[in-house]
C-alpha cells in the first residue's frame, strides 16, 4: 500500500495521516467479567435472555385488573421476588405483589400501595383510575434474545459489565492490550530517584506520558532514558521493535544531539508519514512506520509533549486497540475573554471552564516548557490554521481532560 505523507502538515490533516496508516492490532484473548472493564470488545454481543426475563411488578403494591378501578377488592394472594403462582383472579380480588416478583397473567397492571385510598387486612380500596400496562415491566421491553447488545470495538464500561452479567455472561472476547514501550531522551535527564545538579533536570515527560496512558486505559512499559549518542540511540531502539508502539518525548529537533529520527531510519523506518506539524506548541512531531512498529516521536517540551500525546496519540492508539469509537467527544460552550494566537497556524489552547465558559489558561500567553498550565487547565481548544481567534461570547469547541469532582452539589444534581 503506497503511504501518503505530507511536509509540516497542519493538526488534523497530521491526526488523519497517523489514523490511516497506524497499523490494527488483530490479536484477541477471553478474560473474566471481573477483568473486562475498560478492555476492547473483539467481537459483537447479542442478548441471550430477554430483558425483563418475564412480566413483572415495578412497584411494590397489587396486581389487579384495570377494570376494577374504584372498587374495594379481595386480596387472594402474596407473590415475592421469586415465587410464581397459578394465576387465580376472579371478580372483585387482586395479588399483592412486591417489586420485582412475577406478575400472573391474569393481571394486567401494578398500583402501588400509597396510590390506594383504603387498606385493610386482606382488602384493598384502587383509585378511581388505573390504565392497562401502569407499573407493569413487560417480557423482553428492554432488549429481547437476538438484538446486539454491545458492538465489536467498544471499550466496555460499569454499564456494559452489569448488562453481561445481567446474561449470565462470564467471560468475553477483548483485543490484547498494546505493548507500548515509552523511553525519553537526552544526557541532561534524571529520574526522580536520581540526584540532579544545575545542569541537569528531572524526567517530568516519562512519568506525564505514563500518567496520560494509564489514564486513557492503556499499560505502557517505561524503557528509560536515551542518552544524546547517535550509535547508543540506534542500539536503544534497535532492541524496541518487538514492541506495538513507540512513542519516545525529545530529541526530536533539528539540534546536533537530536538523533532518534536516523536511529528509526537505521532500524527500517519508512520516511516518516510527518516530521513537523503546523502547530503551536507541537511543531516538532514526528510519526511513521518501522515494520509493524508505530513509532509516535514526541517533542522535548514538557506541555508540548503531553498536550501532542493526548490530542494526537491516544485517538491513534484508541484506532490501534479496536476501539471503533477512538476520537474525543466536545462540549460546545462561551468563549469568556479574547486571547491573541497567530492564524498562520494551528494552536492548542488550554483552558478552564468556569460557570459554564471557558477561559484561556494565562490568556494563552503559556510557555512549551510549563507545566504548571497543564495544572491550571481542565480542557483544551483546537483551533486549526487561519481560524480567526474567538471573540467575547462567541461559542467553541473544547475537550475535556477529566471530569473532576465539584464543591457543589447543586451544580451536578440540578437541585433546586
Amino acid at each position: 500500500m503506497e503511504i501518503k505523507r505530507l511536509d509540516t502538515p497542519g493538526f488534523g490533516e497530521a491526526l488523519q495521516l497517523a489514523m490511516t496508516n497506524a497499523p490494527l492490532v488483530r490479536h484477541t484473548e477471553t478474560i473474566g467479567l471481573w477483568d473486562a472493564l475498560g478492555r476492547v470488545t473483539a467481537e459483537e454481543i447479542v442478548c441471550r435472555k430477554d430483558l425483563p426475563a418475564f412480566d413483572n411488578s415495578a412497584m411494590d403494591g397489587f396486581a389487579v385488573k384495570a377494570g376494577d378501578a374504584g372498587k374495594r377488592v379481595r386480596v387472594v394472594a402474596t407473590i415475592l421476588a421469586g415465587m410464581e403462582i397459578v394465576p387465580c383472579l376472579e371478580d372483585g380480588t387482586c395479588y399483592k405483589i412486591m417489586t420485582g416478583a412475577k406478575v400472573p397473567e391474569d393481571a394486567d397492571c401494578v398500583v402501588p400501595i400509597e396510590k390506594c385510598p383504603e387498606l385493610g387486612e386482606d382488602w384493598v380500596r384502587l383509585p378511581e383510575t388505573i390504565k392497562k400496562g401502569d407499573n407493569l415491566r413487560k417480557r423482553g421491553e428492554e432488549q429481547k434474545v437476538g438484538a446486539v447488545l454491545i458492538e465489536k470495538g467498544e471499550c466496555l464500561t460499569p454499564a456494559h459489565i452489569a448488562m453481561l452479567s445481567a446474561q449470565g455472561i462470564t467471560a468475553v472476547k477483548v483485543y490484547t492490550p498494546l505493548r507500548i514501550a515509552v523511553a525519553s531522551s537526552g544526557s541532561e535527564l534524571k529520574e526522580p530517584w536520581e540526584e540532579a545538579d544545575a545542569r541537569t533536570i528531572y524526567n517530568a515527560n516519562g512519568f506525564g506520558v505514563i500518567a496520560f496512558l494509564k489514564r486513557a486505559g492503556f499499560s505502557p512499559s517505561y524503557i528509560g532514558s536515551i542518552p544524546d549518542e547517535k550509535e547508543a540511540t540506534i542500539r536503544f531502539i534497535g532492541e524496541l521493535k518487538g514492541y506495538d508502539v513507540i512513542i519516545t518525548t525529545g530529541g526530536i529537533s533539528m539540534g546536533e544531539a537530536d538523533y532518534l529520527a536516523e536511529a528509526f531510519e537505521a532500524n527500517g523506518m519508512q520516511a516518516p508519514l510527518f516530521h513537523g506539524v503546523n502547530v503551536k506548541p507541537g511543531r516538532p512531531t514526528m510519526m511513521g512506520l518501522m515494520g509493524q512498529t508505530f513509532v509516535m516521536a514526541m517533542p522535548g517540551n514538557p506541555l508540548t509533549t503531553l498536550l501532542n500525546l493526548f490530542l494526537l496519540s491516544i485517538p491513534v492508539l484508541n484506532k490501534m486497540q479496536g476501539n471503533r469509537h477512538p476520537y474525543y467527544p466536545y462540549v460546545t460552550v462561551q468563549n469568556a475573554a479574547p486571547f491573541k494566537a497567530k492564524p498562520t497556524r494551528a494552536n492548542l489552547v488550554l483552558g478552564k471552564l468556569i460557570d459554564g465558559k471557558f477561559h484561556a489558561v494565562r490568556n494563552n500567553k503559556v510557555g512549551s516548557g510549563m507545566l504548571t498550565p497543564l495544572m491550571e487547565a481542565d480542557c483544551v481548544a483546537v483551533f486549526e490554521a487561519g481560524r480567526k481567534m474567538p471573540e467575547a461570547g462567541e461559542d467553541i469547541k473544547v475537550i475535556l481532560f477529566d471530569i473532576k469532582p465539584s464543591s457543589e452539589l447543586n451544580d451536578a444534581y440540578n437541585i433546586p
